[in-house]
């Protein structure tokens, strides 16, 4: 919900959205995997309580997309789960296997998507970067499994994420002035570009901790990122591997297509970016709209909606965390 001022309460088994006392939207409860609250939007005691219920995650952010507070479900996995995922966090083998399998899954997605973007572009100077650039994270693959600790891990992991943005111009040759990724800014962001990506990893952070919470997992005690008070490390463990997936493609998508404009952004003081009211909400739909595309699960083998799958990885986590599968699988587009 992007509307400031929107109120949402239930009414039998719907959500019913109201924005100055006139109800605006009507969705069923059963069609909810989570709420996201941007900005001054305001929950009922009594949707609380149905979402509970119905295992439904409520977070709320700020309207550029930081996570203020969060209402968990009550989850599925029980105390035991929750104690073995607790002790595994302590567990350094453990913590370096589960990594390298986060980070693998990560750089094989993003070395796709540079590798999608040469093979869709005419510029052969940018197909050239691009590929080049692809051959760098294909060798930091190859480096994971004989990186023998978590800095050797995330050193990879943050030299691979350097090289793919700094190719990232390329991935979008149609972009118009404005809309040119420079560098990654955050806290703030300092561009348009940066702006998006903020906001839509933002949103994915809050889908990732809504599957984790209903496989019973705690999204706050992760594996590869390290625990800081209020951080959901483990929504960030989960999400890596779908950013290139789920957010850049689209963001990209977004430019090339131009269904952004600099006219959708304006600048604070002091820099800060942000994506104005009416733009973020239409841009949003587009990523719901994006969510609800379908593809063939490569581990489970099942057709599903994008936006399904976080719930599906949240799901096999649970069980390599329970000790029902010997590894932790990624999900790995080509």
């Amino acid at each position: 919900m992007v509307t400031e001022g929107a109120y949402l309460h239930s009414e039998g088994q719907a959500i019913v959205i109201e924005v100055e006392r006139k109800t605006v939207g009507r969705v069923p409860l059963h069609m909810v995997d989570s709420i996201a609250c941007f900005g001054r939007a305001m929950v009922s005691p009594q949707l609380m309580e149905a979402c509970a219920e119905g295992q439904i995650a409520i977070n709320f952010l700020s309207a550029g997309g930081r996570l203020l507070a969060r209402v968990d479900t009550p989850g599925s996995g029980g105390v035991r789960l929750r104690r073995s995922q607790y002790r595994k966090a302590d567990d350094a083998q453990f913590k370096q296997e589960l990594s390298r399998a986060i980070v693998a899954g990560k750089l094989q997605n993003s070395r796709g998507n540079m590798l999608r973007s040469a093979r869709d572009l005419p510029e052969a100077a940018a197909t050239g970067s691009l590929r080049a650039a692809a051959g760098l994270l294909e060798y930091a693959i190859g480096r994971l499994p004989s990186a023998d600790s978590m800095d050797a891990i995330r050193g990879l992991e943050g030299d691979s994420a350097r090289v793919y943005f700094e190719n990232f111009a390329c991935m979008t040759p149609a972009a118009s002035e404005g809309l040119v990724f420079v560098k990654r800014t955050r806290r703030p962001p300092l561009d348009a570009v940066n702006a998006l990506l903020s906001l839509f990893y933002s949103i994915l952070a809050h889908d990732c901790t809504a599957a984790l919470a209903i496989a019973g997992l705690d999204p706050s005690v992760g594996y590869f990122h390290q625990e800081r008070p209020g951080r959901p490390s483990l929504s960030l463990d989960l999400m890596e591997e779908f950013r290139s997936i789920l957010v850049d493609r689209f963001v990209i998508t977004l430019i090339n297509r131009r269904q952004a404009s600099p006219d959708d952004f304006v600048t604070r003081p002091g820099g800060a970016v942000e994506i104005k009211d009416a733009a973020r909400k239409r841009l949003i739909g587009e990523y719901q709209l994006r969510k609800q595309e379908t593809r063939i699960h490569p581990y489970l083998n099942q057709e599903a909606p994008l936006g399904r799958f976080p719930a599906l990885q949240a799901r096999i986590l649970a069980r390599h965390v329970r000790g029902d599968l010997d590894c932790y699988v990624p999900v790995i587009f080509k």
